[in-house]
């Protein structure tokens, strides 16, 4: 699974697309791995762009909770905008959307975010 990355007024955007599954949650997490480690204190925070994502398991939610705790021990800030209607769901059902900021669209995340 690959990563988009775009520097959009001061935030790290990160765009992907497909399954976080089983087979996805992996890759994702490496993809992830390295723009995680930069997101701290005084960097820049991480907005997820998940417009392309048509569906996420539990593993994948597993790896965005991971994430969000290192994001969070390093003091740094990571959200998710654009879920489609199905992942919405499961955000939703799962209550992950209580876990991480989710915002409606990448606009609205990089505006509060900046």
């Amino acid at each position: 699974m690959q990563l988009r990355a775009q520097l959009i007024n001061g935030i790290q955007l990160l765009s992907t697309q497909g399954r976080i599954d089983q087979a996805g949650a992996e890759p994702f997490s490496a993809a992830l791995s390295p723009y995680l480690a930069d997101c701290q204190a005084g960097q820049p925070a991480i907005v997820l762009d998940f417009a392309g994502v048509e569906y996420i398991s539990s593993i994948g939610l597993r790896a965005l909770m991971l994430a969000h705790k290192q994001a969070t021990a390093q003091q740094g800030r990571i959200a998710i905008a654009a879920l489609t209607p199905l992942v919405a769901e499961v955000f939703v059902i799962s209550h992950f959307d209580q876990v991480l900021k989710v915002y409606p669209t990448v606009a609205d995340a990089i505006e509060d975010l900046r």
